[in-house]
């Protein structure tokens, strides 16, 4: 490891205790690296407006962010144990490169708002994401339901409660995901603030350029209290983390209908093959591990959660804890946006078996249709209600599917899906 940054003469460094203080953080380090290169530019700039740093080392040190940068994509850089995270590895290279020069750089911040500000710019380009990705979801799931509405089952309590359709079914997970896409917007404008210059969160004694900083890196406003920067590491975090369980919650329900629709019991869904796997000992199975490890994902990111949640019992100011809350974030996200992005071509190629759906629905399917009909027609719902009760076998006598479906004109129901309205909401997100 190269020399540590708060290291002190006469102060021995156990190897052990430096292994236990790291732990996997420089690994962690490397998603957050290109935005702590991009932030270092930002600060670079900011000295060299207060006259803490000449034109010409301003000059030499963006240019040497911007190599290094390069270097990580291409791989000629590696950050690695040899440092103890990825501030200290942007500050060691610009002093191998331009000895006092990169001394310098950290003149007026703090690795506190270094990670503050790396992280911030990382989750509003994973709100992003999220956003993109939700919309996506959203389309597919309103180009199937204006294309096809097949007769289905409708349940609660996992019982056959009322005739349905696919229509209905995609509809409903649309405006979900419509829905997840705002939630995702508004977390990112929330947490689109700049910590930089707060430094250990509690400011320094020069006259930083905070205001530069916040337009550079494109922050719609200033974190203005340095005492709150602090205070708001991981609260931020955790608002990211419940915008994405929020979408993968809905991917969870969508997954477990998907479950139980493609198994031989239901019979409603056909998976494509690329979405199935085979059993390693029974030779007749294929098996929707896809679609249960979606529904898996939400647990995932409920433990980084609860694991975000636990660290912040801490009073104000910045508390070594807060390390560990890396590895819940990124861990969320990885699984999370990798379970969303195989959402969109799994919603737009799966299959609906009509005959077995159509056969799945029962005469007594139709008694709240009947007791509806009744108490429109004059006679009050509660004895309408126990009229269809007791003839709820014969219900359906004479009714189609296609009749329930066209009859059901509330709106949001089958027969008035007001698609087009849901169809504006996700044209008119912000990007």
């Amino acid at each position: 490891m190269s020399d540590l940054l708060w290291k002190k003469d006469g102060v021995r460094i156990d190897a052990r205790i430096m292994r236990f203080l790291a732990g996997d953080d420089v690994l962690l380090d490397r998603e957050f690296f290109l935005y702590d290169i991009t932030a270092s530019k930002a600060h670079v700039e900011g000295l060299a407006r207060i006259g803490l740093l000449g034109a010409d080392e301003c000059v030499a040190l963006l240019r040497e962010l911007d190599a290094l940068a390069a270097d990580f994509r291409s791989g000629a850089f590696v950050l690695d144990a040899r440092h103890e995270d990825g501030h200290s590895a942007i500050e060691a290279r610009l002093t191998e490169r331009l000895g006092d020069a990169g001394r310098k750089v950290h003149t007026g911040r703090s690795r506190n708002d270094q990670i503050l500000v790396a992280t911030r710019l990382w989750l509003k380009d994973r709100l992003s994401e999220l956003v993109a990705q939700c919309r996506v979801i959203a389309g597919v799931c309103l180009e199937r339901a204006a294309r096809e509405a097949l007769p289905m089952p409708g349940y609660t309590h996992l019982q056959r409660a009322v005739v349905s359709s696919t229509a209905m079914w995609f509809a409903g997970y649309a405006e979900g995901f419509i829905d997840n896409a705002q939630r995702a917007l508004h977390t990112r404008d929330w947490i689109d603030a700049n910590p930089l210059g707060s430094a250990a969160g509690y400011g320094v004694n020069l006259a930083l350029d905070r205001d530069h900083g916040t337009a550079a890196l494109g922050f719609a406003r200033l974190q203005v209290a340095a005492t709150y920067a602090q205070l708001s590491r991981g609260k931020f975090e955790l608002a990211a983390i419940e915008a994405l369980a929020s979408a993968v919650l809905d991917l969870r329900r969508l997954a477990w209908d998907l479950s139980l629709f493609t198994t031989a019991e239901f019979g409603f869904v056909s998976l494509p093959a690329e979405f199935t796997t085979g059993s390693s000992i029974m030779p007749n199975k294929r098996n929707p591990d896809v679609v249960e490890l979606m529904r898996a994902t939400y647990a995932t990111v409920a433990a980084a959660r609860t694991e975000t949640e636990q660290l912040l019992s801490l009073p104000s100011g910045y508390q070594r804890d807060l390390q560990y809350g890396k590895g819940a974030l990124l861990h969320a996200f990885g699984h999370g946006m990798g379970a969303l992005a195989l959402l969109p071509d799994l919603l737009a190629r799966f299959q609906w078996n009509a005959a077995t759906m159509r056969a799945a629905i029962e005469p007594s399917m139709y008694a709240t249709d009947l007791a509806i009909e009744q108490a429109a027609a004059g006679v009050p719902f509660r004895e309408a209600y126990r009229k269809a009760a007791q003839d709820v076998d014969v219900a359906g006598a004479g009714r189609t599917p296609e009749q329930s479906l066209a009859a059901r004109i509330s709106p949001g129901a089958s027969a008035n899906l007001r698609l087009d309205e849901l169809q504006r909401r996700l044209e008119h997100l912000a990007n």
